[in-house]
């Protein structure tokens, strides 16, 4: 395997085990695994969300851009950030519909790339689709950070602000992930239209 697709696939590994992490310490009610995810969830999750600059940086370095790393990476981020988001919706930060929303805008793209595929073409990231996933990062730390935050007992003045704080950055999450997918479809008719 590619050295560029080993740290995407570390990517889409570790989704299941952070949603483990957060959510074993809930389910066992355990003070002290609440604490010590508390200080391993966001330097995890850090290291993981570096993987996609790591693929993307090998894979140009070693001439490793391929059609399998372009479907491969997009896949691992989607699978990497929805996890975070279901964690969000389970504790109550973001809202079910807006993850609805957000699952279907993945489900939709994906089925896009899919069709291109089998076409013979790749569709890669396009600013709007990195910008959108940099944002979905964003607003998952912000959500852990203040999740972190009352796990180990910080009491904020306004906790209910900076939970109304998460919901807002979820609503933006939504209105830019389906502006990109816009995009992508306009692109995707132009060229097959074009054919």
């Amino acid at each position: 395997m590619k050295t560029s697709n080993k740290f995407t696939l570390a990517r889409a590994i570790f989704a299941p085990f952070f949603f483990l992490i957060y959510n074993i310490p809930v389910w066992t009610e355990s003070p002290l695994l609440l604490k010590i995810s508390a200080f391993i969830m966001i330097p995890l999750l850090a290291v993981f969300e570096l993987t996609d600059y790591w693929d993307g940086h090998y894979a140009r370095k070693y001439g490793e851009v391929s059609d399998f790393g372009k479907l491969f990476d997009p896949f691992a981020d989607v699978t990497l950030n929805l996890t975070v988001f279901l964690c969000a919706v389970s504790s109550g930060y973001m809202p079910l519909v807006l993850f609805t929303l957000i699952l279907y805008r993945e489900f939709s793209q994906s089925f896009l790339r899919m069709v291109a595929s089998k076409k013979g073409v790749a569709i890669a990231a396009k600013k709007g689709g990195k910008f959108k996933t940099v944002f979905y990062i964003i607003s998952g730390f912000y959500f852990l950070a203040v999740e972190s935050a009352c796990r180990l007992g910080i009491n904020f003045p306004f906790e209910s602000v900076l939970r109304i704080g998460a919901i807002v950055m979820f609503v933006v999450c939504v209105l830019l992930s389906w502006g990109s997918f816009v995009d992508y479809i306009k692109t995707f008719f132009k060229f097959f239209s074009e054919e």
